[in-house]
């Protein structure tokens, strides 16, 4: 009788030899830090173990939850290899997932992994997975709550607890609550201190709370230890400068562009976001960011895969509007248009809020800010519905509030102004925020 293996949370997994166990573990563990090469391992895991389905289906959540316009074709792929070998029930129930994610279900891909967790919650992949997966989806509650159910079963001591704990500390900061988000989210880090995504948490926590003391105090001294090897490094690099960028160190904000953001070329899809995310909360400031914006443009020009995933469009916008690509312009709005005559889940995003924000993102581009608040005031509630978090959607306020100041329509500036000033009373950029519509309103 041939021999059961299980991985160090006991979950079976059919096909396995140790030497395919523990490359497997190795995928599973840089996957758990956001480190590493877990592609790689995978591979070697497959290479050791051909029968073994499990690397197989790794391989296709890593390829689908990168929204890298090649992805969907690689994950189908891999889900294929799968699913020509035996496999068992918690098996199944990953391929069916990632099938259906693979196919752009994204709503019901959520709702399987969702299932799979209910009934082995200790499966780290699919909890993992379906936390990316809600991220994608904007959905906060399920962020906290998918994590929050699978808590009980999880204590001190058991392998990947932190990366649970990181989990966590991320729902609780997308649902408001900062004061226990950040007690995850450092013990996350205490227990491993390469978990990029409890690093995270806690920056997100101190960019809500508009502590940018505290969250230079959080990333800037440990930078080697949460960016080394880490493919989440860009994306907490770029909360370093958001941090720097409110406190108006916009010298510093480009030096890190240049040395860690953009400047070092990353062609990597929710790498761009981030250079664009950037660049476009600079030049909504006024800060000239010289020839950056060309070649970042380029760089999404080669990525290709409009209408592919409508957050990615929305970012992509920034970029050839900053670079002045007015046919890349047009042809990311076609293919969202041709995306929106179509069943798949991002269709539904796309409609609902892609669309508009992509368009008014070129609007504000053109000069023409009437029309960029006019796309933006009906979306801006609902903007969770084309993913992300909280702090990459305040992007959609800044633009709107900004395009109010510009297109002179001082009762929303001013209405606005107030608004973020509420939230963050001893923001400077947001005071200058107030005065300004306050001047805007003497004019007129």
């Amino acid at each position: 009788m041939m021999k059961t293996h299980t991985d160090s949370h006991g979950i079976a997994l059919s096909g396995a030899n140790p030497a395919a166990l523990d490359a497997y573990e190795q995928a599973a563990r840089e996957l758990r830090c956001l480190v590493g090469d877990p592609v790689g391992s995978a591979d070697r895991a497959i290479a050791a173990a051909p029968q073994m389905p499990m690397p197989h289906l790794l391989k296709a959540w890593l390829f689908l939850l990168g929204t890298e316009p090649a992805g969907p074709a690689m994950a189908h792929a891999a889900c294929e290899a799968a699913a020509a070998l035996p496999m068992n029930d918690g098996e199944r129930a990953h391929l069916h997932a990632a099938s259906l994610l693979a196919q752009g279900h994204w709503h019901a891909a959520a709702r399987a992994l969702e299932d799979r967790s209910l009934q082995e919650p200790c499966d780290l992949v699919a909890l993992q997975v379906g936390h990316q997966v809600d991220f994608f989806l904007g959905d906060s509650r399920m962020l906290r709550d998918r994590i929050a159910r699978a808590l009980p079963h999880w204590q001190r001591g058991m392998p990947g607890h932190h990366a649970v704990l990181g989990m966590h500390a991320f729902g609780l900061e997308e649902t408001g609550d900062y004061a226990q988000a950040e007690r995850q989210g450092r013990l996350s880090v205490e227990l491993e201190p390469r978990d990029s995504w409890g690093w995270h948490a806690v920056a997100h926590v101190h960019e809500m709370r508009n502590d940018t003391r505290a969250g230079i105090a959080w990333l800037a001294p440990h930078a080697p230890t949460w960016s080394d090897g880490s493919f989440l490094a860009v994306h907490n690099w770029w909360h370093l400068a958001l941090f720097h960028l409110e406190q108006d160190e916009t010298s510093e904000v480009l030096r890190l562009y240049d040395a860690s953001i953009g400047g070092p070329g990353s062609s990597i899809v929710l790498e761009l976001i981030d250079q664009s995310a950037l660049l476009w909360r600079l030049m909504l400031r006024g800060v000239d960011v010289g020839d950056r914006w060309a070649s970042l443009a380029d760089r999404w020009g080669g990525v290709g895969g409009a209408g592919g995933y409508a957050f990615n469009d929305f970012h992509a916008m920034m970029a050839f509007v900053g670079a002045g690509r007015v046919d890349a312009q047009e042809a990311v709005l076609d293919a969202q248009r041709e995306t929106m005559d179509g069943q798949s889940d991002n269709a539904g995003f796309t409609r609902d809020v892609g669309f508009a924000a992509t368009a008014a993102v070129q609007a504000f581009g053109r000069g023409e800010f009437e029309r960029c608040t006019a796309l933006l005031r009906p979306i801006r509630h609902r903007a969770a519905r084309f993913g992300g978090s909280h702090a990459q959607r305040d992007v959609v306020d800044l633009t709107l509030i900004e395009a109010a100041l510009r297109g002179g329509d001082r009762a929303l500036a001013s209405a606005l102004a107030a608004e973020r000033s509420a939230v963050r009373p001893h923001s400077a950029p947001v005071q200058r925020l107030v005065a300004r519509s306050g001047s805007l309103a003497r004019v007129a």
